[in-house]
């Protein structure tokens, strides 16, 4: 189908290839290229559509994004340049990110501009949510150990978003890599109201109510803007809830959110100052926010985790993916070692900290439920994972805690044990019995399963990508809307397995054993 843009057009759906429009004789093929071939949506300040590229080879798939100005008065249309203008010069700036869609092209036409992005194929955190279902703790964390790098890299280069939230989160298809899209600062229709330049150009670039902290309404946005809007994202993830649907205290303007969603405290500490209606008190780079969260003995396996993805994620039919060779996990790796360069500015010669309160070491401190195999007291990391026995860790789960990542938990017996919405990422699980134990909502992404048993497991909504299943014992487990992409099923018994609604590739599924009693994601029965 050949689709019409033009704003005024009654039926703007045509026959495929066609030249012109058979209801109001408007050209079809934009520039002598491009093929619109559907909308994808509307807003204030025009309409972003899918279309193909006819002048390159296999006609690949882009997103054009059109900018109806209201008027056609001069000051109106040099108004509107500007800000198409500028949304280029923003996308120039951040530069060829894989967690940004590259810019292809922009052009003015008939006194309508265009900018033509790269198509990023995947479902927003928006969709996920209405779909799957609210994140967990761990899920939450993860996602901002993706995002912030991201953040920091984008702030680095001077630019500040301004509408961070679900809708503008898509989780590209092809590696399961978040990607921020929507960056311009053209987000409202360009009106005719009499304002000089300075006045009109900042009245269009406000962000989403809600998502936006009053000083970014105020036109008056900083960094720190974003981070408050990242904020307000982590909480419709926890909850599945808008905003708008949300109450606020009357005298201080502060959003009630923490009756709706079961996180610690510590993640909780965090939210509320990333929430913080004075930007004063507000966190102001992310770099802050990672240190907060304690993810810094993470980075460089999170850095590693999406470079795996990255690497990997070369499927064909994913249209327009982004080829660049500077994979997100260097800006995570980047954040690592600002951090590591920073506290080690703090020290003195002696190797001792200079004056003031000493930085908190992140590094698990060994307990009686620990063995710490370095032998040592000073603080240094150890490339030796930490390790539990199975009475060390039930106990800490039953004290609340609920994050295990990069621990060696291999061969413990924790049969029918309850470890729901507990965080293993890149943890050594192998052989370890599971047989029945409840590990819904978990998050599995990186680790070692390799031959456990996780017969009749519940892992429905578990975080499994790039986990190593291999002759993993699945027999019966409850996979129900669990998150399998480019995890390691070779060898894998899913025989009576429930997969309803899993994402999964049926090149994984070959790899694994099934029979008729397996449930296929469509939630029919059968082999597959």
């Amino acid at each position: 189908m050949s689709y019409c843009i033009n704003p005024t057009c009654p039926n703007p759906e045509n026959l495929a290839y066609s030249e012109m429009c058979q209801s109001c004789g408007s050209r079809l093929l934009l520039r002598d290229r491009y093929q619109v071939i559907k909308a994808l949506g509307q807003g204030g300040f025009g309409a972003t559509f899918l279309a193909q590229d006819q002048a390159l080879p296999g006609e690949p798939s882009c997103v054009i994004k059109q900018l109806r100005p209201s008027g056609t008065a001069p000051h109106v249309l040099q108004m509107a340049r500007e800000l198409f203008d500028r949304e280029a010069v923003t996308l120039g700036k951040i530069g060829n990110h894989p967690q940004v869609p590259r810019l292809l092209d922009y052009f003015e036409d008939c006194e309508q501009f265009y900018l033509v992005q790269e198509y990023i194929h995947g479902d927003t955190l928006q969709q996920e949510v209405k779909r799957n279902g609210v994140f967990s703790e761990a899920r939450v964390k993860k996602f901002l150990s993706e995002l912030l790098p991201l953040l920091q890299h984008i702030h680095e280069r001077k630019v500040i978003h301004r509408d961070i939230k679900p809708a503008n989160i898509i989780r590209r298809a092809q590696d399961g890599i978040l990607v921020l899209i929507d960056f311009g600062a053209v987000k409202n229709q360009v009106s005719q109201l009499a304002q000089s330049d300075q006045s009109a150009l900042t009245a269009y670039a406000i962000g989403t109510p809600g998502f936006a902290p009053p000083e970014q309404m105020a036109m008056r946005p900083v960094f720190a803007s974003d981070l408050y809007a990242v904020g307000v994202t982590c909480i419709y993830l926890l909850s599945g809830k808008s905003p708008k649907d949300l109450d606020y205290n009357p005298t201080t303007g502060e959003m009630l959110w923490e009756r709706l969603v079961e996180i610690s405290d510590h993640l909780s500490k965090v939210l509320r100052k990333m929430l913080e209606v004075s930007v004063r008190n507000r966190y102001q780079a992310a770099e802050e926010v990672l240190r907060a969260l304690e993810l810094e003995p993470y980075l460089d396996t999170l850095a590693q985790s999406v470079l795996i993805q990255s690497s990997t994620g070369s499927e064909s039919g994913i249209l327009c993916s982004n080829s660049s060779a500077n994979p997100s996990g260097q800006g995570v790796a980047q954040v690592a070692a600002a951090i590591r360069a920073r506290r080690a500015k703090t020290k003195n010669a002696t190797g001792t900290y200079g004056t003031g309160t000493p930085p908190r070491v992140l590094t698990a401190k060994p307990t009686t439920l620990e063995s710490n195999n370095s032998g040592s007291s000073s603080g240094q990391k150890s490339n030796t994972p930490r390790q539990l026995d199975t009475q060390g860790l039930l106990t800490a789960y039953l004290k609340g805690r609920r994050d295990f990542a990069l621990y060696n938990l291999s061969m413990l017996n924790l049969q029918g044990v309850d470890l729901s919405g507990t965080n293993f990422h890149s943890s050594q699980l192998q052989k370890t019995n599971l047989q029945g134990a409840n590990l819904h909502n978990s998050d599995f992404g990186q680790a070692s399963l390799n031959r456990a048993n996780l017969k009749d497991a519940n892992l429905s909504k578990a975080y499994l990508s790039n986990s190593d299943l291999e002759g993993a014992d699945l027999r019966g487990a409850d996979l129900s809307y669990a998150y399998l992409n480019h995890a390691n099923l070779r060898g894998a018994n899913l025989c009576g397995a429930n997969l309803t609604g899993a994402k999964i590739s049926e090149e994984q599924l070959v790899l694994a054993k099934t029979n008729w009693m397996t449930v296929r994601p469509n939630g029919k029965r059968g082999l597959l």
